[in-house]
């Protein structure tokens, strides 16, 4: 799965077709999009007060599932579909507080103002570039061949399983370089990332409390199953978050950059673009999936469009498969299970030597 070699004028021309479908679809944005995630909202609200109530009565075996699976549901939903996407700007135009990006606080242990810069700003601009975007390895996993081995990478099929039951808790540092903080002496440490630290320990205070104390404390006698239920609907999302992000991010046909060979700043729109495309994957499914995962089963076109409502993506997406058809630049998707196989094997093979494997 490999790109063809664009000239300077043919990588201008990609760009320029792909910000003419940006404008022709930011054109557009109306109505339809804001009864949207209106919409969503309601359904997630629902799902989440149901989930509860039904935990409530947890002491009865289909009523504690049911409402397990019901709070998963609406914590996916908040987190990818609305929190997310919210965050990213994409209903900014409606002028609607409740979905300013600038406002919006997620169900998540990440303060929203650090995940805006560190995804937003840091990830969105240096995506896969090497010692420039934190989502590469989250600084602790080696997802690239280019990354040197050591022996601390044996045990990365581990850490990454661990990661993935505490997505969350793994993000909320996502925004500082937590090794190198602890490694410092406390009279060397950044103020700026201690300052962060401290809003990243007061948000997860909040979202302990909320989880793991107020809710089961309202349940009276039947505390232990709201406690319980609240904690396997978090390790739900963050197992499903996590899946959904690598499948975007690292299966197989994804690329990484040099920071000299891809200097994010000063390149192009039209090198923006392909670097974003050749960083980014997709996978298939129906439209609950699509719905399910936020529409990041479009990463390339949520990388291509960050801005843009994700509800989009899919018909946006007919049309950026097209133009890179064109070009000859590869469009990385496959089915879901083939991509997360794929991204499994490769922190599989990658926590071996270098020799051995080819990332």
């Amino acid at each position: 799965m490999n790109s063809r070699v664009l000239d300077p004028a043919e990588i201008d021309a990609f760009g320029a077709e792909l910000d003419e479908l940006h404008r022709r679809v930011t054109r557009d944005l109306g109505e339809r999009d804001a009864r949207y995630i209106r919409r969503v909202v309601r359904l997630q609200r629902t799902l989440g007060v149901a989930g509860r109530a039904l935990l409530f009565a947890g002491a009865f075996p289909p009523a504690w599932i049911a409402g397990v699976a019901l709070l998963s549901a609406a914590k996916i939903v908040e987190n990818m579909e609305v929190g997310h996407n919210v965050m990213h700007g994409q209903y900014d135009w409606m002028n609607d507080p409740a979905f300013s990006s600038a406002t919006y606080e997620w169900d998540n242990v990440c303060p929203a103002d650090q995940w805006r810069h560190s995804h937003n700003f840091v990830h969105h601009t240096f995506t896969n570039v090497l010692g420039k975007d934190h989502d590469v390895g989250y600084r602790f996993l080696r997802v690239t061949g280019a990354q040197p081995w050591t022996p601390k990478y044996l045990l990365q099929p581990l850490w990454a399983l661990l990661l993935a039951l505490a997505f969350e808790w793994g993000v909320a540092v996502h925004d500082v370089d937590l090794q190198e903080w602890l490694r410092r002496p406390p009279r060397d440490r950044s103020p700026e990332d201690t300052a962060k630290l401290r809003a990243v320990a007061a948000k997860a205070g909040r979202q302990v409390l909320k989880d793991y104390l107020l809710f089961p404390l309202l349940a009276g006698p039947y505390a232990g199953y709201v406690l319980a239920g609240n904690l396997v609907a978090n390790l739900v999302r963050n197992l499903w978050a996590f899946a959904v992000i690598f499948c975007g991010h690292f299966p197989d046909g994804t690329e990484t950059f040099e920071a000299g060979d891809a200097p994010a700043i000063g390149e192009s729109r039209g090198a923006w673009y392909l670097r974003q495309v050749r960083g980014s994957a997709n996978f298939d499914g129906g439209r609950l999936l699509h719905f399910a995962s936020g529409h990041l089963s479009h990463q390339i076109e949520h990388h291509l469009f960050p801005e843009v409502p994700a509800h989009r993506y899919p018909e946006m997406a007919l049309e950026v498969r097209a133009i890179c058809a064109r070009y000859g630049v590869a469009y990385n998707t496959g089915s879901f299970a083939r991509q997360l196989a794929t991204v499994a094997r490769r922190i599989v093979r990658l926590a071996v030597r270098p020799a051995l494997v080819e990332a």
